[in-house]
Order: C-alpha cells, then structure tokens, then sequence
C-alpha cells in the first residue's frame, strides 16, 4: 500500500506539482545567473517564471480535455437533459452542467440567455450560469497541483452547493418576472406552421480533437495576459510584500479577513487561472484557506464586468438577489473552510 502511495505522490509532485520545473527555474536563477537565493528579487522571478510555465502548460492539458468533454454537450442536448428533470434535482444537474461549459461567467451569459428563452426554469438556469465561471474540470487539476486534492475537491463541492442553493431560491421565490422581457420572449412560429426541432449534428472524433486544439488556442488567447497579471501579483506578494502585514489584514486574527478578501475579489476581471497564482501566494504568507478560497470565488462568480453584463439581462431585483445570495454563500464557505482548515491542510 506504501509502494502506491509513494508512486502516486510522486506524479502528484512530477507531472501537477511540477517540482522538477520548480528546481530547474532555481537552479536558473540561483545557480546559473548567480542571484542571491535570500533575495526578494530571486524569490519573485522565481515564482513567476516557474507559475506562469506551469499554468500555461497544465491549462493547455486541461482546456483540451475539458473541451473534447464539453463537444458532447452542446446547447440543444444540454436543454434536453434539464427539461427532464424538476425542482432540486434540475438545479443539481443545471449546476453539473455548467463545469463542462466555457470558463468565465461573461461567455457563459449567452448560453444562459438561449436557456431561458428554450423555456428552461430561471432557477436551473441560474444554477447553470453560477456553476459555470465557479467550478469547471480544469479547476479540479489546477487547485489540486497548487494546494492538494483536498482542497480542489472541496472548492468544487461547496461551489456546486452554491449554485443549487442560489438557483433553487430563484425558483422558490419565483423571480421569473425580473428578467428582462427579450429575453423571456420565446421563438414562435408562424400561424399554421410548426418549427421542427433541428437534429443534433454529431461530431467526428477527428472533428473533437480539432474543436479541442481550437479551443486551447483561443481560450489561452484570451486569458494569458490575466494569467501574467495574476502571476505577477502573486510574486510581488509572495516576495515583495512582509508577510506581517499580509496576516494583519487576511489572516486568521482578523475577523473580517474573509470579507477583505470577497470585498477586494469583486473589482476583479479573471478566471480561476488568473486568481490561482495570486492564492498560492496568499497561503504561502500564512492566509487561511476559507479566506484564499473567497477571493477566488468573489473573482469569478462576482466580477464587476459579468454583473455589468447580467444586469442587462435581469432585473435590479433579481441581480440584487443573485448578488446577495452569491455573497453570502462565499462569505459562509470562507468562515467555514478557515474554522475547518486542519482537516484539509
């Protein structure tokens, strides 16, 4: 059982954890261009030369294999698997869905607006539409190489939770009347004529891998320059910035750190893989996990640009209420995961 173990730990280490990346970029740095490995200076180039290759490589990894899985689900077979299903159990496979969908909350308003319009409930869709920016594949393999299965696992459950919790109180409280009437307005045919429903094209297994090759180059097109602003951070924190002042202001002593951290996350404009630098660094200076995992989830679930973008689809009321119930489930998950953190760390 030891044998396995140390076998699986050691590709945890090597192939997520890329500790033999980590050595060569010191080795770089400390040995080759002489740096002083006490310095500020080689502790930020370090991390970020070593971050911002290993996210890169991993995301281009995962975005493929995330992608060649989302090819199956394309909108129209996603409508029909939630139509199929009622109250709770809707909102479960809503917010399921939404791991398999794009990366950011912004891309995801679309599919939720085609949702709505198919006739769909506000709430299942909504746990769609908060599921999807929050959790996907790729988080799972990025948080695990950073922190420890552990963690990625429970990041993802408890953001799955937050999405059947925030659309199943839409639904019970039946906000179908604050979303925006164009978008409530659904396809009719014309009188004496009836729409028949399109056949699914089915991809080509050379036709998947093309779409998942696509993908990885546009998605990384359009995200690299927050993965370097989120590295870039994060090494100015893990080396520039005293870790005193860091634990004064988001450490566990603090009783607001984790609504600092939520607070500080919603001004923000980035995905998982631009926040995960920034975490990593966060929790090398001692900040609870509750309070990283916070930030992170008030990135991608409450960015001012997609509640920009969600406003002209619903209604104040409606925004109000996913903003509310959004922040309150992050705010509860943070104080919870900081009051847990021996079970995870």
């Amino acid at each position: 059982m030891q044998i396995i173990k140390d076998f699986f730990g050691f590709l945890n280490d090597q192939l997520l954890k890329m500790v033999w990346l980590d050595d060569t970029v010191r080795w770089f740095f400390g040995d080759l261009l002489g740096l002083d490995k006490e310095s500020m200076l080689f502790e930020s180039l370090s991390f970020f030369v070593y971050d911002v290759i290993k996210i890169l490589i991993l995301l281009a990894v995962l975005i493929f294999i995330a992608s060649y899985v989302q090819s199956f689900f394309s909108p129209e077979r996603t409508r029909r698997i939630l139509a199929n299903h009622k109250g709770v159990g809707a909102n479960t496979i809503g917010a399921l869905l939404g791991t398999v969908t794009p990366f950011c909350s912004c891309s995801s308003i679309p599919i939720f607006i085609g949702f709505t319009k198919a006739g769909l409930p506000i709430g299942v869709t909504f746990s769609f539409l908060i599921s999807s920016p929050l959790v996907d594949l790729a988080s799972v393999i990025l948080l695990a190489s950073i922190f420890n299965w552990k963690v990625a696992i429970a990041y993802v459950v408890v953001g799955l939770i937050i999405a059947v919790i925030g659309g199943s109180l839409i639904s019970f409280f039946k906000m179908e009347r604050y979303v925006e009437d164009f978008v409530m307005k659904r396809t009719v045919a014309p009188i004496g004529c009836e729409i028949e429903p399109m056949e699914e094209y089915q991809m080509t297994k050379k036709e998947r891998v093309n779409y998942s090759i696509d993908q990885v180059k546009e998605i990384i097109k359009k995200v690299w320059i927050y993965i370097l602003i989120g590295v870039g951070i994060g090494a100015i924190i893990h080396g520039v910035i005293p870790e005193e002042f860091i634990s004064k202001v988001l450490g566990n002593d603090n009783i607001f750190s984790v609504l600092i951290a939520t607070l500080l996350g919603i001004p923000m404009y980035a995905d998982i893989f631009g926040t995960l630098p920034i975490a990593e660094a966060l929790v090398s200076k001692g900040v609870g996990i509750g309070t990283v995992l916070a930030f992170m989830m008030a990135v991608t679930a409450l960015s001012l640009p997609s509640i920009i973008m969600i406003k002209k689809v619903v209604k104040p009321k409606l925004l109000f209420m996913f903003v509310g119930t959004v922040t309150i489930g992050i705010l509860i998950v943070g104080y919870l995961f900081n009051a847990f953190s021996y079970l995870l760390i």
